[in-house]
């Protein structure tokens, strides 16, 4: 038997000491998965809303325009979204040192220095688009020039709307970001309809610039409305010199890594399949990806609550057990929505988009959005990882961008090949993805149980 030494003894903590520090650090535990599943769910409350006018703005749109001009509207979407990737990691990056930043001055720097690069930055993109609009027009077959010129102009704004969604983000006030985004999409649902019946009735322009027009108009509104709030605007001087934690070019290259890849892996089929298939096809082909892309926007909406709150943690190995709300609430609703396509895909492309949009396969809604479904998979863990700096998987999702772009260039026979060739290359990369995950877990549970072994 062995028998402990007076001096052991009196270093090892009282019983009740030991079992306070155990119940304080699951109260804490507890406390950051309650905020993230809080935040999930008005994130996801606030993605069902923006999915439900966004469903009602492409069945309108579809309904009035027809496959042709709504496959013009939707390649045009693509290239918003394309932009999006540098939107979204100015989001991201604000987002995560407004939250590392404790103090409000702190706080307040970070937002405006990222205002002013964001706002230089989209001039340059804005101006790229204007001079290249000539040769995207004709690569992507469409009807003319003013749709990439008004889309320069969205653009220009959409870029520095990222920063002040990602100060509304990092300050974890999820209700503001949501309705932000119900913003966007109302005025471009009110504004398109408006628009597109004034331009079929008098024939002033093409009634897919009424389409174009909305979606711009929706960017400037949203840019401005809701403001900042007063606290977070930086007009004392001394917030302008304050010291805080800045948010650190590496980071900011490695969430335009991650977007750039997002934005290739979700949208490059849309205007690969423009460019290679007939425009009706094509239209049918977008109508497809943006049922299937409802269930990523709503699994995103989960990943931006999730990592504001995993970045402000200080311990560099906090618990990762956190990651398991956003990914099982993934893992169900991309069951779930798989298994109704699957079951009535007619059903939903009629009721939705109308009978002109008849699909060439029966499978073809559901294999889309169960390649959606393994990609928002990855995507929780891949934020997960950059928010804890785990792992560097941002290059990897862009190295399977271009296996995408590559794949789609080789086997594009038919539309049901265009989607295999994205379930197949974004099963790997789950899988591949996954593997800094496991390692990490498994290096804790055996420490746990070597803990166990020498107690």
């Amino acid at each position: 038997m062995i028998v402990a030494s007076p001096e052991t003894v009196a270093t090892v903590p009282p019983l009740w000491r030991i079992c306070w520090q155990q119940a304080v650090s699951a109260l804490r535990r507890n406390r950051t998965q309650a905020a993230i599943l809080g935040g999930s769910m008005i994130m996801l409350l606030g993605s069902v809303g923006v999915s439900g006018v966004n469903f009602v703005y492409n069945m309108v749109t579809a309904r009035l325009l027809g496959p042709t001009d709504f496959g013009h509207i939707t390649v045009a979407v693509t290239l918003l979204m394309f932009a999006s990737a540098i939107t979204l990691a100015f989001q991201l990056v604000c987002a995560k040192f407004v939250a590392r930043n404790e103090s409000l001055a702190g706080k307040k720097k970070v937002i405006r220095d990222l205002h002013k690069k964001s706002w230089l930055v989209s001039t340059l993109v804005a101006l790229g688009l204007v001079l290249s609009s000539s040769a995207v027009t004709r690569y992507l077959n469409l009807p003319t020039r003013s749709i990439v010129l008004f889309l320069a102009l969205g653009i220009w704004f959409y870029v520095p709307l990222g920063v002040r969604r990602g100060a509304i983000q990092g300050m974890c006030a999820f209700p503001r970001l949501a309705s932000n985004f119900l913003l966007e999409v109302g005025v471009k649902f009110v504004a398109a309809v408006a628009f597109i019946e004034f331009l079929l009735h008098t024939g002033l322009a093409p009634a897919v610039m009424g389409a174009i027009a909305a979606i711009t108009l929706s960017v400037i509104a949203a840019y401005f409305l809701p403001p900042l709030t007063p606290h977070l605007r930086a007009r004392d001087p001394q917030d302008l010199v304050y010291a805080c934690t800045p948010a650190s070019a590496q980071e900011g290259i490695q969430a335009i890594v991650f977007f750039i890849g997002q934005v290739l892996i979700t949208n490059t089929d849309m205007v690969m399949v423009k460019h290679f298939f007939a425009p009706r096809e094509a239209g049918v082909y977008a109508a497809i990806a943006l049922v299937g892309r409802v269930l990523y926007f709503v699994s995103w909406s989960l990943v931006s609550a999730m990592f504001p709150i995993t970045a402000s943690a200080q311990k560099p190995d906090a618990n990762f057990s956190v990651v398991a709300v956003p990914l099982s609430l993934v893992l169900v609703i991309s069951a779930g929505f798989v298994a109704i396509t699957a079951m009535i895909p007619h059903f939903i492309m009629h009721l939705v988009f109308g009978a002109a949009f008849r699909m060439p396969s029966e499978g073809l809604l559901s294999l889309y959005a169960a390649a959606t479904g393994v990609y928002a998979l990855s995507v929780v863990l891949i934020a997960y990882e950059m928010s804890r700096k785990i792992a560097n998987t941002a290059w990897l999702q862009l190295l399977f961008s271009g296996l995408i772009v590559t794949g789609i260039y080789f086997f594009h026979a038919d539309l049901q090949e265009v989607v295999m060739v994205q379930l197949v290359l974004m099963s790997l990369m789950l899988v591949i993805v996954s593997l800094p995950f496991m390692r990490v877990h498994i290096r804790r549970v055996t420490r746990f149980v070597e803990e166990r072994r020498t107690a």
